[in-house]
């Protein structure tokens, strides 16, 4: 799935005053801390993972706990 369409789902999933979430999402992506899953997430384990993520303020934590849950590989 190309990022840009996973984006789409994730902003769909991330409330307007999660602004500063979804922006952290999308730099991590630009600079490579964050990796599209390596299989198709439903969305129900998509919307997991971001719940999980708007749980905490943005955090280099927080980003590594949302990059294992998209890809359980990364080293993160």
């Amino acid at each position: 799935m190309p990022i840009s369409a996973l984006l789409a789902r994730i902003r769909r999933l991330v409330p307007g005053s999660g602004d500063r979430h979804y922006d952290e999402i999308v730099r991590n992506f630009g600079v490579g801390a964050l990796r599209p899953p390596p299989t198709p997430m439903s969305d129900g384990e998509l919307a997991r993972a971001i719940a999980e993520f708007l749980r905490e303020q943005p955090s280099s934590e927080s980003v590594a706990t949302l990059g294992r849950r998209l890809d359980p590989s990364s080293r993160l």
